[in-house]
């Protein structure tokens, strides 16, 4: 099965990154996941943040990181790339989805 939920080489670098600098503790991976909004999806955003996985995820792994994903989320998510843009104006992590207008 195709990973529902991938991160681009930049995203995995920096998530990396991330883990090492705040410490993040072994057996920790990436969550990935939706907020707020209500109705199909209006309103919502991604959030990203470092877990243990639970019993209700979904787990994946993209270069090297382990990926988890609450059941709830996944239809929000799929064809989801993570990347992660640096430039003068600004730095932060981007969400991609070419499966969704």
């Amino acid at each position: 099965m195709k990973n529902p939920v991938t991160l681009s080489k930049a995203a995995a670098v920096e998530v990396k990154n991330i883990m090492q600098h705040k410490n993040i503790p072994n057996g920790y991976g990436l969550r990935i996941g939706m907020k707020g909004g209500g109705g199909c999806g209006a309103g919502m955003t991604h959030m990203l943040g470092f877990e243990k996985a639970k019993a209700r995820d979904l787990m994946y792994e993209s270069e090297g990181i382990s990926i988890y994903v609450e059941k709830k989320h996944l239809m929000y998510l799929i064809g989801l790339q993570v990347d992660f843009y640096e430039g003068a104006d600004a730095r932060g992590f981007t969400f991609v989805n070419p499966d969704q207008k």
